[in-house]
């Protein structure tokens, strides 16, 4: 089906048409228009989104899990936020709740090989004509209320959507930019989890941590829980959380503690609750069993906190598996480790996860970046554990020049083994490279770098 966007002369309120005048019957279709249908890729605010959200409350057919409205659901909520770690928290806090014997709502974002990654219901992906028919229940509201939505915005409304009308008893929510104004700030959180804050998106939150903070903790509310997954947040997190009277207000290293206890196990504690003996999360690294940690400082505020085991816990922890998050896999006989640290706290840990494993004969490093991020704290973090370089083009001008990166490297004494050729080409001087046996590689930088590597290589 042909499509024509229509902006009649205003550029805040575009309206979007279909040649025919009918809306699109299958799932790209419709993510095709919504990529065109806001003259602004990220438009924080949540105006028109909360517009579009009373009007789809207003449409006859009441939604089944939200008799109050789209943003009261009848389920608990836990919305989460931080520059790093949320998706990973976000997967724990949805695993550790199905054991409890919740119906998970989880959304996250953004997607790796399918959109339908965004929406999961009881662990599963919501199909194709589910999430189309909750896309055109908030577009017929989006039309009612006469305004335009982000991309994010309209799949945002729709997973909620999806969320109520499967009765889902839990909606886990992870926060796409920021949190104040993030289109899942609508909805008001039971509890509300801030991850790890670092310098991230400065065209949008700020160029100090404080004032990052201060747009995270947007999403804390009264009388209801706030966790704070960083011992050393700023001080603003805490001290917002405190005028807000949330409560209760949990911060890692001061309100519950975790600590390794072997290389197999490690305890977790808040007060009169211990939890022992628990197995390592299958993500390896440092920050995962501090997102294990913090996931489970969430759960514990949850009415069915109680219902599940220390062995139920590890056994949920173990299961969770994240695209692209430290995720290690062999290909062509080879080591893989795709990660999407995309800033230079992501990239630190990446480094310490490279050096904890076993050394390899040679590591290479296939980057790219997107151009609004700091390519130099990427390469900083990880050049003492790089070997080989290969920059490769990625035909997409929202991703920094090859060249461009390659100054990065030499300012570190790097070795470039390639830039500038196409991405299958650079692929396929890798594995040239690595057939002897022995190597590692490890492709970040940008969701886009490891989702365009992982379907080149079939894994999507």
């Amino acid at each position: 089906m042909a499509r024509q966007v229509q902006y009649n002369g205003n550029t805040s309120t575009p309206s979007v048409a279909l040649v025919g005048g009918g809306l699109p019957t299958d799932l790209e279709s419709w993510l095709q228009l919504l990529e065109r249908a806001h003259p602004q890729e990220i438009d924080l605010g949540l105006e028109r989104v909360a517009a579009v959200a009373q009007h789809l409350s207003e449409r006859p057919g009441t939604l089944v899990g939200a008799a109050d409205g789209i943003t009261s659901p009848n389920a608990e909520v836990v919305t989460i936020a931080g520059t790093n770690g949320k998706g990973s928290v976000a997967a724990m806090v949805a695993a550790l709740a199905q054991s409890a014997g919740y119906r998970v709502g989880l959304y996250s974002s953004p997607h790796f090989s399918r959109f339908n990654e965004r929406v999961k219901v009881a662990g599963f992906e919501a199909d194709d004509e589910t999430l189309i028919g909750a896309l055109r229940r908030v577009e017929l509201a989006r039309q009612a209320a006469g305004v335009s939505l982000t991309y994010f915005e309209h799949t945002t409304l729709a997973a909620f959507v999806v969320f109520a009308e499967s009765d889902c008893d839990l909606w886990v929510l992870e926060v796409g930019l920021g949190g104040r104004l993030d289109a899942v700030n609508l909805i008001d959180a039971d509890v509300a989890v801030v991850t790890r804050i670092a310098h991230d998106h400065a065209e949008w939150l700020g160029n100090d941590l404080a004032s990052i903070a201060r747009e995270k903790a947007g999403i804390f509310r009264s009388h209801k829980a706030a966790v704070i997954g960083q011992a050393d947040a700023p001080d603003e997190l805490s001290s917002i959380a405190q005028s807000l009277a949330a409560e209760p207000i949990w911060q890692a290293g001061k309100d519950y503690h975790w600590s390794a206890f072997s290389s197999s196990e490690w305890h977790w504690n808040s007060g009169s609750i211990s939890l022992p003996g628990l197995s390592y999360p299958s993500i390896p690294g440092p920050a995962a069993l501090s997102n294990a940690a913090t996931a489970l400082a969430a759960f514990q505020q949850l009415s069915r906190a109680g219902l599940i085991s220390a062995a139920e816990i590890s056994a949920a922890l173990s299961q969770v598996k994240v695209i692209g998050r430290l995720q290690l896999l062999e290909y062509s006989g080879t080591q893989w480790l795709y990660d999407v640290a995309h800033n230079a706290d992501g990239a630190a840990e990446l480094a310490r996860v490279l050096s904890s494993l076993p050394r390899a004969n040679e590591c290479h490093a296939l980057l790219a970046v997107a151009r609004h991020k700091e390519a130099e704290g990427l390469i900083a973090a990880t050049a003492d554990q790089v070997d080989y370089w290969h920059l490769p083009s990625m035909d997409d001008e929202q991703m920094i020049a090859a060249v461009e990166l390659a100054g990065h490297v030499r300012n570190h004494r790097g070795t470039i083994a390639s830039c500038g050729a196409d991405l299958q080409s650079t692929l396929a001087g890798i594995e040239r490279g690595v057939r002897h046996g022995g190597s590692r590689v490890v492709v970040f930088g940008s969701f886009r770098t490891v989702t365009a590597v992982q379907q080149q290589q079939g894994w999507g």
